[in-house]
């Protein structure tokens, strides 16, 4: 007799998955050639942020011996766990985005549920992209706003939408990735920040986690390098992914940041992050500045573009995520296995997660890939066209 038990339908769905190989584990380790993380910059498998915080760690303690003694926040910010240290952080993230304010949630999952969650209302309308992350689609599941979503990157039919509903709610919030997760593609911004203005009672709400550190001026994100942070209401910048640190933060106005700071539950019922993850951040801030890893970044792929040119139904972007189409779950078995016998590490994206017919291979080229992993890994997936 087992120790625990369980409800009937957990184990049918354990079953289930794990017979039509679809079952997740954990990984074990680092990959030894890394095609598969968020890190795109390098800013945690080199150590770079590691050292500035030894660096500024050791700063601190020739000044004030006690200053990381005190490290764990305990409590909400709501409570006692708010410091000098996280606002000022935040006055630092709002600066360097072009925004008034900005909150600091525990994770880009955290921000996304928080703000969607509590901005509309009963009386407003969401729409978003077919293709949002599943905190956007999370966040909206917990708003109390009628929502729909338009097919992906299609301005017609997000317009039609807008005219069809548009009438019927006082406002209404677009929500779009400015990079998507899941084949590295771009909105059209420009577009959407024409389509969207508050004069219409229109906003619009992107998410840049895939686009802070590799596109804009120091690595801002895109909605910089398109020159529309001003048209957005909202932008969310997690620090997860290339910043190699932990957290996320909400740039907007001062009186969002006000709003969130009231009625977020994902902010106020949560334990506020440490200092040393709030000193992770901004010294992955500073590193955006002072180094080239973006420039090296961009060279890496344009080397992919060039040495992969011949690939078919390869989705190449100028983001750092790119995506070869397979067509089935068998067949990516076959290539994930070629994989791990040149130790490289790629993501499997199998149906159902993805419709029947487009599963595909999803690779992240990064500043550390050397020439040498990039032949390999075109090499592999030249044997699959």
């Amino acid at each position: 007799m087992s120790l625990y038990h369980h409800p009937t339908n957990l184990l049918k769905a354990l079953a289930e998955w794990e017979q039509n190989g679809l079952l997740r584990k954990l990984p074990e380790a680092v990959p030894e050639i890394d095609f598969y993380s968020n890190d795109y910059l390098g800013f945690s498998r080199l150590g770079l942020l590691y050292r500035k915080l030894q660096e500024g760690i050791i700063h601190d303690q020739s000044n004030k011996p006690d200053a990381l003694v005190n490290d764990g926040a305990n409590s909400s910010r709501m409570v006692s766990g708010n410091s000098h240290v996280i606002e000022e952080a935040e006055k630092q993230i709002a600066m360097f985005h072009h925004a008034q304010a900005a909150l600091i949630f525990n994770s880009g999952y955290d921000a996304n549920l928080g703000l969607l969650s509590a901005v509309p209302q009963k009386t407003d309308l969401i729409i978003c992209d077919e293709f949002a992350n599943a905190s956007i689609q999370d966040g909206i599941r917990l708003s109390q706003a009628t929502h729909y979503r338009f097919k992906h990157n299609d301005l017609e039919d997000l317009e039609t939408l807008i005219h069809r509903h548009q009438k019927n709610f006082d406002n209404v919030f677009v929500v779009v990735e400015s990079v998507y997760a899941l084949d590295g593609d771009t909105a059209p911004l420009l577009e959407l920040a024409d389509i969207c203005q508050d004069t219409k009672n229109i906003f619009l709400i992107v998410d840049e986690a895939h686009a802070i550190g590799v596109f804009g001026k120091q690595g801002r994100g895109l909605c910089n390098a398109l020159s529309i942070e001003k048209n957005c209401f909202a932008r969310v910048y997690t620090f997860g992914k290339a910043m190699g640190s932990h957290g996320a933060a909400i740039v907007g106005s001062e009186m969002l940041r006000n709003y969130l700071i009231n009625f977020s539950r994902s902010f106020i019922y949560t334990s506020a992050l440490p200092q040393s993850s709030i000193e992770a951040i901004k010294h992955a801030y500073q590193l955006l500045i002072e180094t080239n890893q973006k420039d090296l970044l961009h060279q890496n792929i344009a080397y992919f573009y060039t040495k992969g040119a011949a690939l078919k139904n390869c989705i190449k972007s100028q983001s750092a995520i790119h995506t070869m189409m397979i067509g089935s779950n068998e067949q990516l078995d076959k290539i994930g296995q070629e994989l791990v016998k040149h130790k490289v590490h790629a993501r499997m994206i199998k149906s159902p997660h993805v419709k029947s017919g487009t599963e595909r291979i999803r690779f992240c080229i990064h500043a550390y890939n050397t020439k040498a992993e990039i032949d390999l890994l075109v090499n592999v997936l030249s044997n699959f066209r």
